[in-house]
């Protein structure tokens, strides 16, 4: 079996130590440290030996970690909400032009009514962005029960079905094949 040269064989005394180490209650990346052993091959020795570490503590901290991402992508998805409804007020409010011209070439502005359309269709634009990335970050809640009310529909359908069923197969004539 060929080794690259950064690795060593793999003792007895890596499986006696991952043991010890196991056995004192330290987790794979702190017995890799110790012994100097990729955390790789800690896991390796440990599946051989049958050892398990306990992940519990793992699992919590990546619950943990995700929930705070997914608090943190609702907070940027509001400002970005937030983003695009200031943009979009931009659309209906006084604006400044102004350019540089003439011989001298000289600075001039003035207030018009509201943006012309170029400085519109770049309101529209970015607000667009800030409304799509939100909306990546967070997306709407598509349940809007329609499941459910198909779920009852179908229950009831099958409901009525029995009970006209039950109609027509009654004796003495009572369900003569008419349609209640």
């Amino acid at each position: 079996m060929a080794h690259r040269r950064d690795q060593r064989p793999v003792t007895q005394d890596d499986y006696d130590a991952v043991a010890r180490l196991h056995a004192e209650g330290l987790g794979r990346n702190e017995i890799a440290r110790r012994i100097d052993r990729a955390q790789r091959t800690v896991s390796v020795i440990a599946a051989e030996l049958g050892l398990t570490f306990d992940t519990t503590m793992t699992e919590e901290a990546t619950r943990h970690r995700v929930a705070q991402l997914a608090e943190r992508r609702a907070i940027l998805a509001e400002a970005l909400q937030g983003d695009a409804e200031r943009l979009t007020e931009q659309l209906w409010q006084p604006s400044k032009v102004w350019n540089f011209g003439g011989k001298d070439n000289k600075y001039a502005e003035r207030t018009v009514p509201e943006p012309p359309a170029d400085a519109k269709k770049n309101l529209m634009a970015a607000a667009g962005m800030a409304i799509d990335r939100s909306l990546k970050l967070v997306p709407p809640d598509t349940d809007r029960g329609e499941d459910a009310a198909r779920g009852m529909v179908g229950q009831l359908l099958t409901g009525l079905t029995a009970i006209y069923r039950d109609q027509q197969e009654q004796p003495n004539g009572e369900g003569d094949g008419d349609a209640p």
